[in-house]
């Protein structure tokens, strides 16, 4: 699944937003929390860096100097 920061701010926002607060303040907090949230992914995406061990089975197809693949069995990926 792809990191989606307005989705992380509706997440956040539906938690600590009343369901009794007026609405334009529902909505300026949403939007709020929306701009947070994508500013929490970009700066994972930016900074993140996966390490995913050796040994995962990939398939190849074309010559030794135009090779492409794919991983064919799941793999564990560490952040760091």
């Amino acid at each position: 699944m792809a990191m989606n920061g307005t989705t992380l701010g509706d997440e956040i926002a539906a938690l600590i937003i009343s369901s009794d607060a007026p609405a334009e303040m529902r909505a300026r907090i949403k939007a709020q929390w929306e701009r947070i949230g994508s500013v929490i992914v970009k700066h994972i995406q930016d900074n993140a860096k996966v390490t995913v061990a050796a040994g995962i089975s990939v398939s190849t197809t074309g010559t030794s100097q135009a090779q492409t693949g794919a991983t064919t069995t799941t793999g564990t990926g560490t952040i760091s």
